[in-house]
């Protein structure tokens, strides 16, 4: 700042002032400083910048999977509304490790964001590092939550037992009720969306049905999972005529390889194909599997906005404890080939 001071011939606090505000210094200057930053090699450090302001104008993300294209989204759409704020998001990748999202929440803080985002693993995470997180800053859960534990944070997300109902409700109308597939990694989504199956299958007066989870312990991607659990099954001959509900679409893309390596789908030698598959979410390449998968979508966008705008609110309050809300949004069903 010294040395671009004396460069251009304003005084260090007027630079100053103008890269706090450009429009707090007179016009005539912030022009002639803006014409001589043409001329200099300059760029001002944002942490620098921020070091001595209560307000680091930092968002946190946590997200568990940065390869899944609805966080991808979802991170989107919290960059928009932040922006809109005049905030600036820092994203973190715990890649559904426990470990890794506990440094993401101590990185966070050592970056000093204003407040944090974050989309939990679930049962595998990190409380104590969580807590310590809650204790240093405002914190906004998003897509799942912590409930047992943290009663006092927000959740913004989708309402579960609304958009199981309608995916429930429309596959035992037009065809065999579904049978579960949940996801191996027990987060509070794939908990409410099993218990809200269970409750509207009993209502309607069916057995429910849950596929067991894998046993071998292996780490592997959802689409990769579902793939391998049900050609295990196809392949002995099981649930080749069942309906199949999963937790998430990218469980459902793998489920519908599977099929499509043993020909579930279409006309067989003793008649029409039965097998049929759902997912949830709407995740973005649903629609151009093949068949293009039925599904229910989540609001993505609102789910997004709220979160920002919840978390701005307790950023500019400085109320991280009092009144957690919960806010789901209802999802829509999406109608395709192959329910």
């Amino acid at each position: 700042m010294e040395k671009l001071s004396s460069e251009i011939g304003i005084s260090r606090p007027t630079l100053s002032r103008f890269f706090q505000d450009p429009t707090s210094v007179r016009t005539s200057t912030r022009a002639r400083i803006e014409k001589a930053l043409q001329t200099v090699d300059y760029v001002p450090n944002f942490f620098a910048t921020k070091m001595n302001r209560k307000s680091s104008g930092l968002i946190g993300v946590i997200v568990p999977h940065l390869n899944d294209l609805f966080f991808s989204g979802l991170i989107e759409a919290i960059e928009t509304s932040a922006l809109a704020a005049d905030y600036r998001v820092i994203t973190q990748n715990s890649r559904n490790d426990p470990a890794l999202e506990a440094q993401a929440a101590r990185n966070m803080m050592a970056m000093g964001t204003d407040g944090v985002i974050i989309a939990p693993i679930g049962e595998a995470s990190s409380i104590e590092a969580l807590s310590q997180l809650k204790q240093e800053r405002p914190m906004v859960f998003i897509d799942s939550r912590l409930q047992k534990h943290f009663q006092d944070v927000d959740f913004i997300g989708t309402n579960n037992q609304q958009s199981i109902l309608l995916i429930v409700d429309y596959l035992c109308r037009s065809g065999e009720p579904p049978a579960f597939l949940g996801m191996p990694n027990l987060n509070s989504n794939n908990l409410e969306r099993q218990q809200a199956y269970t409750s509207r299958m009993l209502e309607l007066g069916h057995e429910p049905m849950i596929i067991p989870p894998s046993k071998t312990g292996e780490i592997l991607e959802l689409e990769e999972y579902a793939y391998r659990l049900m050609d295990a099954h196809f392949s002995h001959g099981n649930l080749l005529d069942q309906t199949i509900l999963c937790a998430n679409d990218r469980l459902a893309i793998g489920v519908i390889r599977a099929a499509n390596r043993h020909s579930l789908f279409g006309a067989s030698s003793n008649g029409p194909s039965r097998f049929r598959v759902a997912g949830h979410d709407d995740y973005p390449l649903s629609s151009f599997v093949f068949p293009s998968l039925t599904t229910v979508t989540q609001n993505t966008q609102a789910i997004a906005e709220a979160a920002t705008r919840q978390l701005l609110r307790h950023i500019r309050r400085g109320d991280r404890t009092k009144n957690a809300v919960t806010l789901t949004f209802d999802a829509e069903l999406r109608l395709r080939d192959s329910a």
